[in-house]
């Protein structure tokens, strides 16, 4: 592989699903104390989610807790409970271009404005015979850093 041109700064989020996003919510906002900080609601990404804050300024994590719109149809944001991991980079589209050179599968979608409304997009969790390189099961969400989160954490 050749030089990486990004730099993976740190966590952002975590997301998990359920069918009941209540029961998530009684867990990680009314017994562990999180902060709800929005909502998002897409039926194209078939999820109606609560975003909530762990910690604070750069360093602050996103813990998304979603539950499908429609449990019967896909994306199934609750089929995998601990849903993806997201992960701050400092170039999303020279991340995207150089992981692709180099056989990193993605999910479709190209890179978008995510729910906390920050560019994104998603390693696929299976490689195939064109990419080969996916997240072993596990969906990793690139999330365009701001200028106040690479200057912190870069």
């Amino acid at each position: 592989m050749t030089s990486r041109p990004f730099r993976i700064l740190g966590l952002q989020q975590i997301a998990i699903g359920g069918l009941d996003k209540q029961r998530l919510r009684t867990l990680w906002v009314d017994v562990l104390g999180l902060a709800v900080t929005g909502n998002f609601v897409s039926e194209r990404e078939n999820v109606d989610e609560d975003i909530c804050t762990l910690g604070q300024g750069a360093h602050a994590v996103e813990v998304d807790l979603m539950q499908p719109l429609d449990p019967d149809k896909k994306p199934a944001v609750h089929a995998t409970p601990l849903n993806h991991v997201g992960l701050w980079v400092d170039d999303l589209a020279k991340a995207v271009e150089w992981m692709t050179a180099n056989g990193v599968r993605f999910a479709p979608g190209g890179i978008r404005r995510g729910a906390a409304g920050h560019d994104v997009c998603f390693i696929h969790p299976k490689g195939n015979d064109e990419f080969p390189l996916g997240g072993e099961g596990v969906l990793i969400e690139l999330v365009q850093a701001p200028p106040a989160v690479v200057a912190a954490l870069g």
